[in-house]
């Protein structure tokens, strides 16, 4: 369980964004059609869950910010930089491959996800290099 109240009311926001999240995805899935026509009522809705995504985004930077301890904050910073220096390797290798070869497309949605990931193999360069991979490990 989180150990300070930063690390608790950060739990709390990523529970109720995620549950918002897979809500919010689950609705734009049942009420758009495949295939649907990108008008302004469908683009409004599929846009919802980006609102979850984003809510994310702010829960860590927020996080960040209410950490008082500079030891852990400085782990939580190391792994959101490697998180995003993998997904911004990835994203430009894959986006010149698909500029010059005929691999397949891949969604943006995934960028995020990868970012996601990217934070756990922060942790683990964390562990590697530091000994410590923080206390959300």
């Amino acid at each position: 369980m989180a150990r300070n109240p930063a690390q608790r009311r950060y739990m709390r926001r990523m529970i109720a964004l995620s549950l918002a999240y897979i809500a919010t995805v689950m609705l734009a899935s049942w009420l758009i059609p495949d295939d649907a026509a990108a008008t302004p009522l469908t683009v409004a809705i599929a846009l919802v869950p980006a609102l979850a995504t984003s809510g994310f985004i702010w829960a860590m930077a927020r996080y960040i910010a209410e950490l008082k301890d500079e030891y852990v904050r400085m782990l939580e910073i190391r792994k959101m930089l490697v998180a995003t220096g993998l997904t911004l390797a990835l994203a430009s290798g894959w986006g010149i491959l698909e500029l010059f070869t005929n691999v397949p497309r891949v969604q943006l949605f995934y960028v995020f996800p990868v970012w996601c990931l990217g934070l756990a193999v922060g942790s683990l360069v964390n562990k590697v290099t530091i000994g410590d991979a923080g206390p959300c490990a």
